[in-house]
């Protein structure tokens, strides 16, 4: 099983790479999710975690027994919760944290959807960023689809391979549903008969689908995954996909491609990929590639293996909001950045480097003894830093051969001075 999800956000909405041991809790201890709290259970399992740093859930995540799951932003036709509610990536947290399996992870949403309704605002500095959420699920033996529309939801079971975006793509195949969903669609006048159901067609709000752009990039998806072979290496290319080999951030309007970059536009403001993640799940055991960066075309998939200390500690800092070097996230910040200013011929110089470093860790994670496992983790991820502080300095010095469109360099501009981030 291979599952990837690129974690598309605001543009300096920093994700933070975490983990949580497992964890046994006192009766009537609650847990306090992004707007408000529930009731915790008796023991939690130990979560890998990429968490935007504001919410108390996550975009992407995967636990000790081998699940997965992400979440994508949808629009529907149903009433959206302004108030409050379970956001997507309070419900992604909670079902890792709670269920040893792909389907019972899926319960667990569901049950959680039904029981205090999803909502809130999705935003960072958007405050008016609400949404439904539709979700992939997997674990080494199955894969689920979950897709939702206020409290109602279909889920279809993956048979071979499967790609979500930021649009409903479950018609009417799917194999477990709300008990309400055709008839709130019949009650609607939707649809006039039971025969004529097709989720996605019912549900979906014509006016933010359409402009997500999501079918383009969902298409783009299923073209890649029809490979007759799909590796690990394939899912890492498969994240970095911007359609094309001659690709520039700069000249486009619509979040069209998988790898999103954030531009001028008010389609793309808030379509930057601020973290990946794939994970290879396999019967004897299971690896976590992740970037804990932005932008996985400027960056290198490290591995990570739940354990004792699994994760390096230069993950965090005083004042997450604003650049600081010692973050990991923020350091890498600086050289993306830098590529954005000329990115065609930088995004070429550096992967050049990184691909050197991402073919040697795939070879040694094949090879690594279990009690080292941590260690080369460490190494990565060392290494990594070491590699951008060099591509940072080269790049300080060398001249710009073909700068951006002004509006977009006035886009990342105001980005950098929101953060106190100087490239001068």
């Amino acid at each position: 099983m291979i599952f990837g999800k690129n974690s598309d956000r605001e543009a300096s909405e920093v994700q933070l790479l975490e983990y949580y041991p497992e964890c046994r809790h006192d009766p009537g201890e609650e847990v306090d999710c992004t707007y408000f709290s529930i009731p915790q259970v008796e023991e939690t399992h130990a979560v890998l975690l990429s968490r935007p740093f504001w919410m108390w859930g996550a975009e992407i995540g995967s636990n000790s027994k081998g699940v997965v799951i992400g979440n994508e932003a949808v629009w529907t036709k149903m009433p959206l919760n302004k108030e409050g509610g379970l956001t997507g990536m309070d419900l992604v947290r909670l079902a890792l944290e709670r269920r040893s399996t792909a389907r019972g992870a899926l319960e667990t949403i569901t049950e959680l959807l039904e029981k205090y309704g999803q909502g809130g605002n999705g935003g960072y500095r958007n405050k008016i960023f609400y949404y439904h959420n539709s979700f992939l699920i997997a674990d080494p033996n199955e894969a689920w689809v979950l897709e939702t529309a206020g409290h109602l939801w279909a889920a279809k079971r993956v048979e071979d391979y499967y790609a979500i975006s930021n649009g409903l793509t479950i018609g009417s195949d799917f194999d477990l549903m709300h008990e309400d969903l055709i008839y709130h669609a019949l009650e609607k006048g939707w649809i006039k008969k039971k025969s004529e159901f097709h989720f996605a067609r019912c549900y979906s709000d014509t006016f933010y689908t359409k402009f997500s752009a999501c079918q383009i990039r969902q298409g783009r998806s299923h073209e890649l995954l029809r490979q007759k072979t799909y590796t690990l290496a394939d899912a890492f290319a498969h994240l970095r996909d911007h359609g094309s080999n001659d690709y520039r951030p700069d000249t486009h309007f619509l979040m069209n491609h998988v790898c999103a970059h954030a531009g001028a536009s008010p389609a793309r403001q808030a379509a930057q990929t601020t973290s990946s993640m794939v994970a290879h799940l396999t019967a004897e055991s299971n690896t976590f590639w992740v970037t804990a960066t932005a932008s996985p075309c400027t960056s290198v998939f490290k591995p990570v293996w739940f354990g004792a200390n699994p994760l390096p500690t230069s993950f965090m800092g005083e004042n997450i909001s604003d650049y600081d070097e010692d973050i990991f996230w923020w350091h890498h910040e600086e050289l993306h950045r830098h590529i954005l200013r000329d990115f065609q011929h930088r995004h070429d110089l550096i992967r050049k480097e990184f691909d050197v470093l991402e073919t040697r860790w795939m070879k040694q994670a094949t090879q690594v003894q279990e009690g080292d496992k941590a260690k080369l983790t460490a190494e990565a991820f060392s290494l990594e830093k070491e590699t951008a502080d060099a591509l940072i300095a080269m790049m300080e010095s060398e001249t710009i051969l073909k700068k951006p469109r002004f509006p977009y360099r006035r886009f990342w501009n105001k980005q950098n001075q929101l953060v106190k981030l100087d490239l001068n």
